[in-house]
């Protein structure tokens, strides 16, 4: 009885997740635009920080109620989801143009990024101070990016300002906020009832919950021709969660991970310099590239299920 009702409280609570992370992206455009904000920086900033409330809000939560391994797991498995599954399979579906400036600078950010958290993980734990240098690299990459922006021919559609706007904000945000807090506890029951690891529940079954907003934003960005953002969205995200979600975790409350977490780490760094090297090539993630994002993917998780 307790795994079906876990169950259910899982599935409810991923679609909680869904509704309030499109509410909160949809709105915190609308108000960027309203008060002057480039399309560029709302594509890198707003629209990859607000698929990855879900991330931030688990991440956060888990924490704090002492389930280290879900909170890290769910970050290093969000990142894998999305440059594998969902990266590689919107490629699957139309072929998605890169260009210079997110191959070279964002590229290169978020290689810098996932090999430093190698690195802090070398002893498994994650610091107060650790936390703090996570958090102020994100604030300069933000920075850089406000300062250095550059016109986009692309446009965001997001309709118009209302009044309500910030109104289904805070709603998207508390949706967040509350299926969070219960899919961490059935997540952590889940994991009890079948003997698996917190770490593999985190990085896989959380990960992926968590990454369903980056899931629809990319594949309708690149339905409607927005290519750059569908890329960017993803970039942008991945960087934030090792950044900002991680950053913002360890500082609040110091985390050590189960040595499983080294695989995932290695896997995760290699991941990232494939995907930009296909960027680079041709300028474009191909179909067939896609596919090989795919399987990359599917492997982890069968590794992760049967190790």
């Amino acid at each position: 009885m307790n795994l079906v009702f876990d169950m259910i409280i899982i599935m409810a609570c991923l679609g909680g997740l869904w509704v309030g992370a499109s509410w909160l992206v949809k709105s915190s455009v609308s108000i960027a635009r309203k008060i002057g904000i480039s399309e560029l920086v709302i594509g890198l900033t707003v629209i990859s920080m607000g698929t990855s409330a879900p991330e931030f809000a688990v991440t956060i939560l888990s924490a704090f109620k002492g389930h280290a391994n879900i909170s890290v797991g769910n970050v290093v498995g969000s990142n894998i989801f999305n440059l594998g599954f969902i990266l590689g399979g919107v490629a699957m579906v139309q072929p998605i143009i890169t260009s210079i400036t997110i191959v070279k600078r964002d590229g290169s950010v978020l290689i810098f990024t996932t090999f430093l958290l190698l690195l802090i993980f070398l002893d498994l734990h994650l610091s107060f101070w650790e936390g703090v240098l996570l958090m102020s690299l994100l604030i300069c990459y933000i920075l850089h990016l406000f300062y250095y922006r550059e016109p986009i021919s692309e446009k965001v559609t997001a309709g118009t300002f209302n009044w309500y706007q910030p109104l289904k904000l805070f709603i998207g945000l508390a949706a967040i906020l509350l299926s969070s807090h219960f899919l961490v506890d059935s997540a952590s029951s889940l994991a009890r009832t079948f003997g698996i690891s917190e770490w593999v529940i985190g990085v896989t079954i959380v990960a992926m919950g968590t990454s369903t907003p980056e899931l629809v934003t990319s594949l309708v960005a690149v339905l409607r021709g927005h290519y750059g953002l569908s890329a960017g969205n993803l970039i942008g995200s991945d960087i934030f969660n090792l950044l900002g979600v991680l950053g913002v975790a360890g500082a609040l409350q110091s985390l050590t991970v189960s040595p499983e977490a080294y695989g995932s780490l290695f896997l995760l760094c290699a991941m990232v310099v494939t995907v930009v090297i296909m960027m680079r090539t041709g300028w474009k993630v191909s179909r067939v590239e896609g596919g090989i994002l795919v399987c990359i993917g599917m492997a982890r998780w069968i590794m992760d299920f049967t190790r």
